[in-house]
């Protein structure tokens, strides 16, 4: 078997790991909280260390989207985009919504990333403007976030290579609300 035989077939192994739950414990992921959990019931158990984290969606029904969704409106910026766009950057039958990363060229943590992110669905103004669109998801309290630490390596370079295997697993797209690589 060629290299590159082997490299696709181990990146497909991979990729294919981020469409289901057990793939994701495989990959290291752990956490796999409601958005409504972590709201309600606190951090507990989400490190405060450097890593990466996923938004996740398991109900299997057809997404109902939002005109005006919960996530908050940081310096000023309307996080809502047209329902026609939601429409275009869903990708059917995809796990992962979500895709970031706590602590690369900081001292940022999982817990006060997910921290704020849980903020800003709540409509709060603060920085973590990335990810909005499932803010218009109308089950967004439904929605789950795994997380996984990453000690030995800068987060963004993770994060950036679980998108790409993402795009190999669903015809080059990226997570829903992941609007850049």
């Amino acid at each position: 078997m060629r290299e590159s035989e082997i490299v696709g077939k181990t990146q497909r192994a991979v990729s294919d790991q981020l469409a289901s739950i057990p793939g994701l414990r495989r990959l290291g992921f752990e956490g796999c909280r409601t958005v409504a959990s972590l709201r309600n019931e606190g951090l507990d158990g989400v490190p405060e260390e450097p890593g990466v984290y996923l938004i996740i969606r398991t109900n299997a029904v057809p997404p109902r989207f939002r005109k005006v969704g919960t996530g908050g409106h940081f310096k000023r910026k309307n996080p809502n985009v047209p329902l026609s766009r939601l429409e275009e950057e869903w990708v059917e039958g995809a796990l992962v919504l979500y895709i970031g990363q706590a602590g690369s060229k900081s001292k940022g943590t999982l817990r006060n990333r997910i921290d704020l992110l849980i903020k800003f669905g709540d409509r709060k103004p603060v920085g973590h403007h990335g990810g909005r669109l499932v803010w218009q998801l109308a089950d967004a309290d439904e929605l789950k976030i795994c997380w996984k630490t990453v000690l030995n390596e800068d987060p963004r370079n993770v994060e950036s290579r679980l998108i790409q295997d993402f795009k190999t697993l669903h015809g080059d797209r990226r997570p829903f609300a992941n609007l850049r690589d």
